[in-house]
């Protein structure tokens, strides 16, 4: 028997182990007892401990030369473990005093259906829309990643367009149904996302997937391609609407602010903020979104950067299909979806929050 098999066998029966728990998350590193998120609170499973040789049989297994050329460049890599037992798992490798420590997040076997996510038709309908950038933000973990699979996969079932995805690394894997889809990851297939942005205009693309826009010449082509009439989906790390706009303005220098408003306005369609939280009663976590439609009132305060102002039409947008975070953890709490507690600890604006 292949001995670095052997060896990494317990560490695919804790992410095993981890999933039929429930469990999003796992926090492996050798000699220290692993440590499991269930429903956003932390577990630790002190009955086990991993030696050094089972994470390094482990790794030898899932980290390619590229990647361990990463680790050492960079301090960390990410890359996706597919395992009949363990299911999809993004890995994250990163150096800390200690060792080489893991963060392996357990993705679900399938793509859910948007519809499971029991949130507002509004994102639907910006998932099936022809053009404009739509933003998907929130902290890590908040669902990002797996709401734009989702709203590709509805695209997928009903549409038929070429959808070109770049991704760091690749998670949900998307079979062609109705769409033409092709899966890019960078690293792999591409040196950068700036880079593959600006060539994937010649492979004839009506959506463009960005895993995650991180600085500001990503940002610039991601705007230059919705422009030119493309749908662009990406995500963002940022915790509301306001502040991935403000985020996207503050990373270019003062004298191109202007440009950047402008054109943030005339591509925008809409942002969708995530939070999961857990639910009341049972097993899971419950999605709750703030959601900013790109009306004609939100592209002129973009222009003149009244961002602030982006807060109060959103309270005053239903009509629109708009919302912020505080009204729908609100009506969750009202549903005993979510209790007072999680809405609270959820929220940025808890004084805004309709309990009673």
């Amino acid at each position: 028997m292949n001995t670095a098999l052997t060896g990494s066998m317990r560490v695919y029966e804790l992410l095993r182990n981890a999933r039929e728990r429930g469990a999003s998350d796992v926090h492996f590193v050798a000699g220290e007892a692993p440590v499991l998120r269930i429903d956003g609170a932390l577990a630790h499973r002190s009955e086990i401990s991993l030696s050094t040789g089972e994470v390094e049989a482990f790794l030898s297994e899932q980290l390619a030369e590229n990647d361990r050329l990463t680790l050492a460049r960079r301090g960390s890599c990410d890359v996706v473990v597919r395992n009949a037992g363990a299911g999809v798992v993004r890995l994250h490798v990163f150096c800390a005093l200690g060792g080489t420590r893991c963060a392996a997040r357990l993705l679900p076997e399938r793509i859910p259906s948007l519809n499971s996510w029991g949130l507002p038709e509004a994102i639907e309908r910006l998932a099936l829309r022809r053009n404009g950038l739509i933003l998907i933000v929130g902290p890590t973990g908040s669902g990002k990643t797996t709401l734009l699979a989702s709203m590709i996969d509805v695209l997928n079932s009903s549409h038929s367009r070429v959808v070109v995805a770049l991704e760091d690394p690749v998670e949900y894997v998307h079979e062609s149904v109705r769409c033409q889809i092709a899966q890019c990851e960078i690293g792999r297939d591409a040196p950068d996302y700036t880079t593959a942005i600006v060539g994937l205009l010649r492979a004839d693309p009506d959506v463009i997937l960005i895993g995650e826009l991180r600085e500001a010449a990503s940002l610039q082509s991601a705007l230059t391609v919705a422009e030119t009439g493309h749908l662009v989906l990406a995500s963002l790390h940022t915790l509301d609407a306001p502040q991935a706009l403000e985020r996207i303005i503050d990373s270019f220098p003062a004298n191109a602010r202007d440009q950047i408003r402008v054109q943030l306005s005339q591509t925008l369609a809409g942002i969708v903020a995530l939070r999961l939280i857990p639910r009341a009663r049972g097993k899971g976590r419950r999605a709750a979104a703030e959601i900013l439609i790109a009306t004609d009132a939100v592209r002129n305060l973009i222009r003149e950067g009244k961002i602030h102002q982006l807060r109060s039409v959103m309270q005053t947008g239903k009509s629109f299909a708009m919302q912020t975070l505080e009204m729908h953890l609100s009506e969750l709490v009202r549903r005993g979806e979510i209790t007072e507690e999680a809405a609270v600890a959820c929220s940025a604006h808890p004084s805004e929050l309709a309990l009673v």
